[in-house]
């Protein structure tokens, strides 16, 4: 990477980790706004905890799905904060790293935690 790339730098997180958090955050979406519909019985053990959290737990489960979206914000704006550290600078490229972190979390943030800018293109 050349000393200027910090500028726009970006990296996508993974296949493995957009699969499994897109699954977990539809799956407990379905849980927590629709849990008649969910096929407990098909689902093995996950459906039998599933259901047993759903029976038993639901407020906890309906307020940590707000919470769990105000984490992931939380998450996208300390995302910025590191990108301004970073020298990444273009808007597009941050606005970029927002979205993924806000979808994906830590999953992305870890990313640019592990992202070394050139010292040079780095600000204090």
């Amino acid at each position: 990477m050349a000393k200027s790339d910090s500028y726009s730098y970006f990296k996508r997180t993974s296949l493995f980790w957009l699969v499994v958090v897109t699954v977990y955050v539809g799956f407990y979406t379905w849980m927590v706004f629709w849990p008649q519909d969910v096929p407990y019985g098909s689902l093995g053990p996950l459906g039998a905890l599933a259901k047993h959290l759903v029976d038993n737990h639901y407020p906890l489960l309906y307020y940590g799905w707000f919470l769990m979206w105000v984490i992931h914000l939380f998450e996208s704006l300390f995302a910025m904060k590191i990108c301004s550290d970073k020298g990444i600078d273009s808007t597009s490229t941050r606005l970029l790293w927002f979205a993924q972190t806000f979808l994906y979390g830590f999953a992305s943030l870890g990313l640019l935690l592990k992202y070394k800018p050139d010292g040079r293109s780095k600000r204090h």
